[in-house]
């Protein structure tokens, strides 16, 4: 052991010392096996952070890093990420020391019995998933797609409407050309673009309010409405009065749940509102009530007609002038290069065109802020009392 005394240079050693020692130094250099000393074990949160040079090219193993990366922050968790790395708890917990080292940061916190981000982690989630998914997609060959081919089920945001009108020719299309496609078609909410994007769902069909800018829309139709009436009822065989329509109990269809909207909005716009007797969540639902009762159903004609027959109703012209409105097909950006997905939103496409080609002029797009169901938080414009 080396004791120190007397005055020191810069370097921490005593001059004296120094020089005596200069021969030994030079024995060393002729010697063939130099000894280097063995730094002491460093602590990957307390070791000082790395300096990063502009224009530093990647380690070969940086890549490796980011893989493990996303699985730590997608899973949260060392032993799950292991699991989806396919390595050791001890080789993932290592390679989460590299990566603290790299960042100068935890990335993953204790908390109770698990484990949380921390708020440069959350920061890189989204990003770091993304070039992963983008680094292995281009290292994948790419197969031709054939439609033969596609096995996988699609999770599809609709009403009943849609199922009417473009469902049995969808089905036909798909039969003929994806016969092992499947279809699970779930309702409409407020958050369907939330499902889109997390990869709950694939696509959604519906008319919404405002949606992140990073959303894909395609007009799949058009439709306008009517009032449905059953054969027979006291209102019925004549245009019906604007009297009539608000002193008439209403049928209202709510796919999303929650009653009121647009036609309610056009009604207080010009001072007037109606009673919304039976509020359903299914269009086929609401036409088959107005059929056995004297209500009266604010309805798209598109499936009006189509049922009209077979139930036995009129249907007649709305005494408030109602602008048409056209339905979406929506999907978010990380499927546009999805064959699968394409190729299922070209069968719709193709669908819709095939039983509802025909197009209103200046359809209504987009839900307004005062609809209940647009997921919007505007307060509903002031009730007029006439």
């Amino acid at each position: 052991m080396i004791q120190r005394s007397g005055s020191s240079n810069a370097c921490g050693l005593n001059p004296a010392r120094a020089q005596s020692n200069a021969p030994a130094r030079n024995s060393l250099a002729h010697n063939s096996t130099r000894v280097l000393p063995i730094p002491p074990p460093s602590n990957p949160l307390t070791r000082p952070p790395r300096i990063a040079h502009h224009g530093q090219t990647m380690d070969s193993s940086d890549f490796s890093l980011l893989v493990a990366l996303d699985a730590l922050l997608q899973e949260g968790s060392v032993t799950q990420a292991a699991r989806r790395l396919g390595l050791s708890t001890p080789a993932t917990s290592h390679a989460l020391a590299r990566i603290r080292d790299r960042l100068n940061d935890p990335i993953l916190v204790r908390s109770g019995r698990g484990m949380l981000l921390t708020p440069r982690a959350e920061t890189l989630k989204d990003r770091v998933h993304a070039i992963v998914t983008e680094a292995r997609q281009t290292l994948e060959p790419e197969r031709p797609f054939l439609p033969a081919e596609l096995s996988r089920t699609f999770i599809v945001h609709a009403t009943d409407y849609v199922l009417a009108i473009v469902g049995s020719t969808l089905d036909r299309i798909l039969r003929q050309e994806a016969p092992r496609a499947c279809i699970r078609f779930v309702p409409n909410a407020p958050d369907d673009s939330i499902a889109l994007r997390d990869g709950g769902s694939d696509l959604a069909i519906g008319i919404y309010g405002e949606l992140p800018q990073e959303m894909r829309a395609r007009q799949l139709l058009t439709d306008r409405f009517v009032c449905a009436l059953r054969k027979g009822h006291p209102s019925g065989g004549k245009p019906l009065t604007l009297e009539e329509f608000v002193t008439l109990p209403h049928i209202q269809v709510a796919p999303r749940g929650k009653p009121g909207g647009y036609i309610d909005d056009v009604l207080r716009e010009n001072g007037f509102t109606r009673t919304v007797a039976r509020a359903v969540p299914y269009f086929v639902t609401a036409l088959q009530l107005v059929a056995e009762t004297d209500y009266v159903l604010t309805i798209s004609e598109r499936i009006a007609t189509k049922y009209a027959k077979t139930l036995g109703l009129e249907l007649v012209e709305a005494p408030i002038p109602l602008r048409p409105y056209a339905l979406s097909l929506l999907w978010h950006p990380r499927v546009d290069g999805d064959a699968g997905n394409r190729f299922l939103r070209d069968v719709f496409l193709r669908a819709a065109i095939e039983v509802a080609g025909n197009r209103h002029k200046t359809p209504r797009t987009r839900l307004d802020a005062s609809d209940p169901t647009s997921g919007q938080t505007r307060k509903r414009p002031r009730r007029v009392t006439r």
